[in-house]
């Protein structure tokens, strides 16, 4: 799918990460420590196991190499490694 930055994201609105949850999906504002961060990002992970959109959020996170958050069932690290291991050689 090709994603033009003019259109439309439709598939935000069936988002399972929609909600008063949305907010375990980004790091508060305040510092965390190692354990919390790792519990909020396993709880927002296991949202978008269920999530119907899930893949169209991936692709959507790393075609605009999206820095923070939980995008597509990945964080922002793993993402940074699923890009560098398609970059060619």
């Amino acid at each position: 799918m090709a994603l033009d930055a003019d259109e439309p994201i439709e598939w935000r609105k069936r988002a399972a990460c929609r909600g008063p949850h949305a907010s375990i999906f980004f790091p508060p504002t305040v510092p965390e420590r190692r354990e919390e961060k790792r519990q909020r990002e396993e709880r927002a992970k296991s949202i978008c196991k269920t999530c119907s959109v899930c893949s169209d959020c991936l692709e959507y996170a790393l075609h605009i190499r999206e820095q923070h958050g939980i995008w597509g069932g990945l964080n922002e690290t793993e993402r940074r490694e699923m890009l560098l291991a398609a970059a060619p050689a």
